[in-house]
């Protein structure tokens, strides 16, 4: 736990001092069926035959896609709770002396075009030209619908499941340094072709899970599913433990990192495992559910790999490498931050 005068790094809150804060919030209303809790990515809300899913997300990071990835990222912790992702609200701020009509359009297109891509219908908002901004910022809200016994939470994994994950990693954060460093990849001797097909990973393989966690909800029995993002896979298991309040053992060989994504983390010395990875579902399930799932989500374009299992409760965190444990891979912020520090 950082002192309280201690400035902390950029990203996510630490997780300790994240669920401190959390304590002070348990839901008075019992209609709120999951609040505000750590490892959670959206509140769910009873609507009588219905639960209601609300996510929020800003996009804080400079993009030229910004209007797209604040509905995917929004449209992906709504899918994870085994939802279906309806109404879209867009907070967009715009900063004082650079916003002009075509930077609002351009967005706004954005905007459209991923909620058609996900069927989701803008319903609502705030645009602003904000004083004090060097880039565009977007906070979403995506709301969504699921029947009550079709709901996932990070708080149903159980001892004896398997943990599998789907795509590869890091995802989001191949394109991210394919398009932050492409003058410097250029210039180590990476060819366009690999450097176009890196920035492309936004796309293919995509940093939407929406399609991969809604079809494996629709598979077979599934217990807890989660979109790893800030602090990588490896953070996204811790986070998916901590929630169950169950141990874990992973074999991080078995963990599918893409040849482009070892190539561009070892470029910059980044750890792919604490790398983001938007676009990669975990999810843990019954082991006699587990063939059923890497069959059918594999079939659907899906590579899907058995990475470790669900302990129990007291067991700790265990990660393995050529069958030895090792110590757990932690990351106090997330690796893709190294290529925003400054340069000497």
């Amino acid at each position: 736990m950082p002192a309280s005068n201690e400035l902390l790094p950029a990203g996510k809150l630490p997780l300790p001092l994240l669920e401190k804060l959390l304590q002070r919030f348990a839901p008075s209303d019992p209609r709120i069926i999951v609040g505000p809790r750590a490892g959670e990515d959206a509140a769910v809300f009873d609507f009588g035959d219905r639960y209601l899913v609300a996510k929020t997300d800003p996009i804080t990071f400079a993009t030229s896609e910004i209007g797209w990835y604040a509905v995917n990222v929004n449209a992906n912790d709504v899918a994870v709770m085994g939802a279906t992702p309806r109404w879209f609200l867009a907070t967009v701020l715009l900063p004082a002396g650079q916003a002009t009509a075509a930077l609002a359009e351009r967005i706004f297109a954005q905007i459209a075009e991923a909620c058609a891509a996900l069927g989701v219908s803008l319903a609502g908002g705030h645009t602003e030209i904000t004083v004090g901004l060097d880039r565009p910022i977007i906070s979403g809200t995506m709301l969504g619908e699921v029947t009550p016994e079709r709901l996932i939470t990070k708080t149903g994994s159980r001892p004896g499941d398997a943990v599998l994950l789907v795509k590869g990693v890091p995802i989001e954060g191949t394109a991210l340094i394919a398009l932050e460093r492409a003058e410097t990849l250029r210039a180590a001797g990476y060819g366009a072709e690999f450097i176009a097909r890196a920035q492309h990973f936004l796309h293919d393989p995509g940093i939407s899970v929406v399609a991969p966690a809604r079809l494996a909800a629709a598979t077979t029995e599934v217990h807890a599913m989660h979109d790893p993002t800030e602090g990588g896979v490896a953070t996204g298991l811790l986070e998916i433990g901590r929630a169950a309040g169950v141990g874990l053992e992973v074999d991080l060989d078995a963990i599918p990192i893409l040849p482009e994504s070892a190539a561009l983390c070892a470029e910059f010395g980044l750890d792919p495992l604490g790398t983001i990875a938007s676009g990669a579902v975990l999810l843990t399930a019954p082991q006699h559910a587990v063939a059923r799932l890497i069959e059918t989500l594999g079939a659907a374009g899906y590579p899907t790999a058995a990475i470790g299992r669900i302990t129990p409760p007291g067991a700790g965190l265990v990660a393995r490498r050529n069958g030895k444990a090792v110590p757990w891979p932690t990351f106090a912020t997330d690796e893709i931050t190294k290529i925003f520090a400054p340069r000497p």
